[in-house]
Parts: structure tokens; C-alpha cells; sequence
């Protein structure tokens, strides 16, 4: 296993935090559907930053788990602290529910709690688990409507905060739920037991994930052009909600791609500025996903005198260029202030916080 930090999976998740922004953004002032040019370019980060940011999250687990021949006491330690980790970002993301219903840091906590029981498990073992994942997803479809609970003109949750509408948004039909969510986890976990220093191991992934993708985006296009039956082209089209397979295959493929490349430019580029910055903001990125979902909000609010909570109801939405470029100076200040703050610390504030929790 890889044990070193590699600045290439802090590049990816500066790209990701970034990738979010200009989402969450653009869903709450902006428009998802905004059929301008400009708007289907900001569509294209819907779905790829939220998986890369989970399957660079499987990478950090398994490289935190440390060498395959530990000690059964090494082992219980690592898994103690991933455990406690996932207990921290379950309850910080639960208090940021009541603010941002479309968190993912609960569902995330979620994916680490799995994870901790597959610590040490052979990679065929998260292979499987992973692919698992996405089965016990489509058979849940059959057995239970995807729009229960669903508003979908309004984005809003019914029953969240009782027992069965918490576990059925958790694990089936929530924004990020454990099935088919955690699969991005499991492949990130497999992943990252592989030599990432091994140009010829980032060639063969990347070849790989490339073939998948050159697969899917096939698929997709033929479904947009109605080669398939209703049914199968609405299925195969479906983006984000709900996360069918399609969806899966083409944003883990995109996302593999993605971090393969990261880590080739931070190897190649280990002495420029411009990364050290970049790497920097993507060490900080749990910071940054909570400030721009608070004070970046509120600050997009104020700057062009939109109310957060009545987005749903205003008549017309901020033109996409607008919304990019605040989400391009939200980033700026995330780099500024991640250079800054790594001058004098380590880990970014949130960070220091759970590892202080987590040991």
C-alpha cells in the first residue's frame, strides 16, 4: 500500500470542493435546468465533484488503514479512529440538515461506518461489496416507490425526522444514500491499495476507467437521441436523482479519470506554486464544504439581495456566469485562506477538530 501523501489526491479534491460550489450554488440562486450553453456547462459538474469527492474519500480510508500485515492491535486502533470519524461527520452533518437539506457529510458517515468493517478486507471483498451496493439499490426500486417522500417540484423531504423516513432517505432515496452511494466508497477503498507512484498503475486505471466512460457517455447519447424504448431512455437519462446504473458508471469513470490525472500532474509539477496552493485548499476541503454551504450562501445572498431560504420562489434565477464566477471567488478565498492557515497548522479548523475527536 501507498503510505506516503500523495499531493495528487489533495489536487482532485481541490477540483471536487470547487466542482460543489458551483452546484450547490447554482441550485439554490441559479437554475439546474438552464438550457443555455453556459448552463450545460455548469451542468457537466452535477454528480461528477459529489462522486469523486466520495471516491477520494475511499482512497483516504484505505491509506489511512496503513500496511496489509499490521498488528491485530494496529489494526483495532485504525479502525477506532475511522469509526469515531464517521459518529463526527453523522452528527455535524444531521445539525447541518435543518440548513441544508441536500447534505452529504451524514451519508458520508455512514459510508465510513461500513468502511471501518472492511478495513482489512481483500479488495475482490470491496469489489463486491461495491457492486452490492448498486444491486440492492435497483431491487429496493421494485419493492418501494423512489418518489416516496419526494417533492420534486420543490426539493423537499417529507417524514426526514421520523424512523422510517430517516432510514429510507439514509439508505434508498435520500440525495446521497448508502445504496447505491457507498459503492463510490468501496471502489475508492480498492483503489487505493494500488501503487499510485507506478506510472504504469495510473496508465492501466486510467485505461480502464476511460473505456467505461467512452461506454456510458455511448449509452447516454443514444438514449438523449430515442434509439431505445421510452422506459429504457428515461432510465438510462436519469441524472442524480435517481442514481441508476448508468448514472453510476459514467461519474465513478469520469471521477477515476479525474484523479488518475491529478496525481500524474502532482507528480510532474511537485514544485509549482499554483499546486502547493491547490493541495493546500484540498487538505482543507471538510472546512470548505461547510463555509460555502453557510457563509458563502449567505454572502451570495447579500451580494445580490436573494433570500436563501425562499430560493424556490423567486421568479427569476441568477444567470449562470454570474453564479460561476462567485463560485470561482468563494474558491479564491478557499485558497487564500487554506495557504494562509497551513503557515502556521497542519489540518484546516473543522479537521483539527475531528482529529482531535477521533485521536
Amino acid at each position: 500500500m501507498v503510505t506516503d501523501r500523495i499531493a495528487g489526491f489533495d489536487l482532485a479534491r481541490a477540483y471536487a470542493i470547487f466542482g460543489m460550489f458551483i452546484v450547490n450554488f447554482q441550485a439554490i440562486y441559479g437554475s439546474l435546468r438552464d438550457p443555455s450553453a453556459f448552463g450545460k456547462f455548469m451542468s457537466l459538474f452535477s454528480g461528477n465533484s459529489s462522486s469523486a469527492f466520495v471516491i477520494l474519500a475511499g482512497i483516504g480510508c484505505s491509506l489511512m488503514a496503513g500496511r496489509a500485515d499490521a498488528a491485530d492491535a494496529e489494526r483495532a486502533s485504525r479502525r477506532r479512529i475511522i469509526v469515531r470519524r464517521s459518529w463526527f461527520l453523522f452528527a455535524i452533518g444531521l445539525a447541518l440538515y435543518t440548513w441544508w437539506p441536500a447534505d452529504i457529510l451524514h451519508f458520508y458517515g455512514g459510508y465510513m461506518h461500513l468502511a471501518a468493517l472492511l478495513l482489512f478486507a481483500r479488495t475482490r471483498w470491496l469489489i463486491a461489496c461495491a457492486v452490492g451496493c448498486v444491486v440492492i439499490f435497483h431491487a429496493l426500486l421494485v419493492v418501494i416507490p423512489y418518489e416516496t417522500g419526494w417533492n420534486f417540484e420543490t426539493l423537499h423531504y417529507a417524514g426526514f425526522w421520523t424512523i422510517s423516513g430517516f432510514l429510507r432517505n439514509t439508505f434508498y432515496n435520500g440525495w446521497n444514500p448508502i445504496f447505491p452511494w457507498a459503492a463510490f466508497f468501496f471502489l475508492g477503498m480498492a483503489l487505493g491499495r494500488l501503487d499510485w507512484k507506478s506510472p504504469r498503475t495510473r496508465w492501466r486505471v486510467f485505461l480502464g476507467a476511460l473505456v467505461v466512460s467512452l461506454v456510458s457517455q455511448g449509452v447516454i447519447e443514444l438514449a438523449e437521441q430515442g434509439k431505445f424504448s421510452f422506459g429504457m431512455n428515461e432510465y438510462i437519462t436519469a441524472d442524480y436523482l435517481p442514481p441508476f446504473l448508468i448514472f453510476m458508471t459514467s461519474t465513478a469513470s469520469f471521477a477515476v479519470i479525474l484523479i488518475t490525472a491529478c496525481v500524474t500532474i502532482g507528480e510532474r509539477y511537485s514544485r509549482s506554486n499554483v499546486l502547493r496552493w491547490l493541495t493546500a485548499t484540498g487538505r482543507h476541503t471538510l472546512t470548505h464544504y461547510l463555509a460555502h454551504l453557510t457563509l458563502g450562501m449567505l454572502a451570495f445572498g447579500w451580494l445580490f439581495d436573494r433570500s436563501y431560504r425562499d430560493h424556490l420562489a423567486s421568479a427569476a434565477p441568477v444567470p449562470s456566469s454570474t453564479v460561476f464566477g462567485f463560485a470561482l471567488g468563494a474558491f479564491g478565498v478557499c485558497i487564500l485562506f487554506s495557504v494562509l492557515w497551513s503557515r502556521r497548522f497542519r489540518n484546516g479548523p473543522v479537521e483539527s477538530v475531528m482529529r482531535a475527536w477521533s485521536g
